[in-house]
């Protein structure tokens, strides 16, 4: 959803300011969500070694209903609606379950195939594994039409956006935030050191 939040307004930008070009520039890795938003761009730059793709939607989770069964404890689930409790992690699946949420991904998966034919247009050499959720090299990306050229941030911005300084908006954190989380990282650490050691046999 937030994916298609922020594609959905990149076109309207777009729209509102045509003479304004969009570049998406790839480091490491633009997948599934990553390249649901790149799409929205005018062109994608990549490393030759980005991971491109996986153009395709999962739904995952944990079934629990053998352990307990094993554990002897009782699933005691209570709903308002015969399907309120859908792919309850607790309880044996259900096939009709199964089947609905198989719908829903193939459903989100034909807005994710829309939003990449939309965004790349002609450019795309669509193959028969494309949208399969196969991920892709950036040089092989370029190839099918996934991506448009070779760059990094500071190439594209200096090359193809001849930009004479560049911004930064990316947000950061400040004094208090990092040390926070460094606290926190750290306490969790000790927590957890604490508690194997604690623990009868481990050594």
């Amino acid at each position: 959803m937030q994916s298609q939040t922020i594609y959905d307004e990149m076109r309207r930008l777009r729209k509102k300011y045509p003479d304004i070009p969009l570049y998406a520039v790839v480091e490491d890795i633009c997948a599934s969500g990553g390249y649901f938003v790149a799409a929205g761009a005018d062109r994608i730059y990549v490393s030759k070694s980005s991971v491109i793709g996986s153009i395709g939607v999962l739904m995952n989770g944990f079934g629990f209903s053998g352990l307990m069964e094993k554990l002897g404890v009782d699933r005691r689930l209570i709903t308002a609606g015969e399907n309120k409790g859908m792919l309850d992690p607790f309880s044996p699946v259900n096939d009709k379950d199964v089947e609905h949420a198989r719908l829903l991904v193939k459903d989100i998966h034909q807005q994710f195939i829309s939003v990449v034919r939309e965004g790349r247009g002609k450019r795309l050499k669509e193959t028969p594994d494309m949208f399969s959720g196969l991920i892709w090299t950036g040089q092989m990306s370029i190839e099918l039409g996934l991506a448009d050229g070779l760059g990094s941030l500071e190439s594209v911005a200096r090359d193809v956006v001849k930009a004479e300084d560049i911004v930064d908006y990316s947000q950061k954190e400040n004094f208090a935030e990092k040390v926070a989380r460094r606290f926190g990282a750290s306490v969790a650490s000790s927590l957890a050191e604490y508690a194997l050691r604690a623990s009868p046999g481990i050594r």
